[in-house]
């Protein structure tokens, strides 16, 4: 668990599908991040097992569910990545729209930075976002993140703007 002044994020499990159905059902997740044709709860325990679950068991890392401390409520996802494309791990987030722009996702995605460089020893972090996503590019940047390059994921062909920051030690 990492814990923030107002946060708590912790692993996903199964019992987090409602949820995972709703985020990635949001417009923006959809928009931004793209259809995962998650649409029944067992969509949704299915993403969250070949996903998150596969991603802990297989890196020691991954989305983590973010919850407000005062009252436990769900409210987005903040982790890290492992892709084939990348050298190195990357950060993601997404919050429900009503918790968008209230600096829940810098609070998260500091926190999350802090715990790769302590616990995997991460000397160098990526972030990558839809060009026409603003909030993240603005949120990726905040986070310390700097434009590297303009790329396009092999399979989907939609160019993305990758972001990396090397991580001083700590």
């Amino acid at each position: 668990m990492i814990e923030t002044d107002r946060l708590l994020l912790i692993e996903l499990t199964v019992d987090d599908a409602a949820f995972m159905l709703d985020l990635l059902n949001t417009p923006s997740w959809i928009q931004f991040i793209g259809d995962r044709h998650v649409q029944t709860l067992w969509d949704a325990q299915q993403y969250i097992i070949n996903g998150a679950l596969k991603s802990y068991k297989e890196h020691g890392f991954g989305p983590y569910l973010v919850k407000l401390k005062t009252n436990g409520l769900s409210i987005g996802l903040c982790g890290l990545f492992k892709r084939d494309a990348l050298d190195d791990p990357d950060i993601g987030f997404a919050f429900l729209p009503d918790y968008a722009g209230k600096g829940y996702g810098y609070e998260a995605g500091s926190a999350v930075i802090t715990y790769a460089q302590k616990t995997f020893g991460l000397t160098r972090i990526f972030g990558f976002t839809n060009p026409a996503n603003q909030p993240s590019i603005r949120l990726l940047e905040k986070l310390g993140l700097r434009l590297e390059k303009r790329f396009t994921f092999t399979g989907n062909g939609e160019e993305s703007l990758l972001f990396g920051r090397l991580l001083v030690n700590l």
